[in-house]
């Protein structure tokens, strides 16, 4: 089937919407706000509120205003969690580093024997030279204007140059699990198969986030491993979805507490949350009585 569908202006726009049973309280502020985001980021937020996900009738008493409400609380949301995955990302990267250097060097990134799949090993190895080459860093160009053997810096350089889905592949491909364990136990956690899970979930979630992709109530493929039972302060596993983004919000959490002791990232959440009461917080996977369990109190 051929796409006929002319491009809206916006007076157009909100006379569909108009149409469609959306209350709007002031044309020139709705205009306004299509004015710095497009109507198909808005309608992620006007979705919640459709009677019909076909012919996107709105339900009764809709208003364009509580979209907005929700867009700046999803943008908030994003702003606050990006700076909790940006910690963990720091901290492990610092650890991975100091652990298997002392272990196996300064290049140990580039022995084949330490990974477990070949074919990672490649493919890491390609782009770990390509964002180390491209890298503006002073370091780096101080490095290669000093030194032109290996091809690549010593691993507490290169590795502070990758992203972060590098560094995750790196990690959960490497054999030394005794090594792994103790840098999984320096995070408070018990195995480092609890590590490497929330680290492919934390890669996810964030570029997600880089994207300014929709992170509220979105059901995400990636499913952290949630333990029963944590040393430090932990949630009732069994009765959170792990697609949800709370459960996201709870490896977060606690991760933070490892980390950071008496950092602020959970009474951010809660400020935000108490500020947008219209928010379901169900649609984000919250269970009833979430704020008593003892990760969050």
């Amino acid at each position: 089937m051929d796409y006929t569908k002319q491009p809206l202006n916006y007076p157009q726009i909100l006379q569909m919407l108009k149409d469609r049973g959306l209350i709007i309280r002031n044309d020139n502020d709705a205009v306004a706000q299509l004015k710095i985001m497009s109507y198909f980021r808005l309608a992620n937020y006007l979705r919640p509120m459709e009677q019909d996900k076909t012919t996107h009738v709105f339900k009764p008493n809709s208003h364009f205003d509580n979209a907005i409400n929700l867009y700046y609380f999803d943008k908030k949301l994003r702003a606050l969690i990006f700076t909790a995955i940006q910690s963990f990302e720091i901290a492990l990267r610092s650890k991975l580093i100091h652990h298997f250097s002392m272990a196996y060097g300064s290049f140990w990134i580039m022995d084949r024997n330490l990974f477990t799949d070949n074919k990672i090993f490649t493919d890491c190895s390609i782009r770990v030279q390509q964002e180390v080459f491209r890298s503006k860093e002073d370091f780096i160009q101080e490095h290669f204007d000093k030194y032109s053997n290996p091809i690549i810096p010593p691993v507490w350089k290169t590795l502070e140059v990758v992203s972060f889905g590098t560094l995750s592949k790196i990690f959960c491909n490497l054999k030394d699990t005794k090594l792994k364990k103790k840098i999984a136990r320096e995070f408070n956690l018990p195995q480092h198969e609890y590590l490497e899970s929330w680290c492919k979930c934390a890669v996810a979630l964030r570029n997600c986030l880089a994207h300014h992709s929709r992170t509220w109530n979105r059901r995400y493929p990636l499913k952290p491993q949630l333990p029963g039972k944590l040393k430090g302060d932990w949630i009732n596993a069994s009765i959170t979805l792990p697609t949800k983004l709370y459960a996201q919000l709870c490896c977060l959490a606690y991760l933070q507490n490892a980390t950071h002791p008496g950092n602020d990232f959970k009474q951010q959440l809660k400020s935000l949350l108490k500020a947008h009461p219209n928010v379901d917080v169900t649609a984000m996977g919250f269970p009833v009585g979430w704020e008593n369990e003892p990760l969050w109190k």
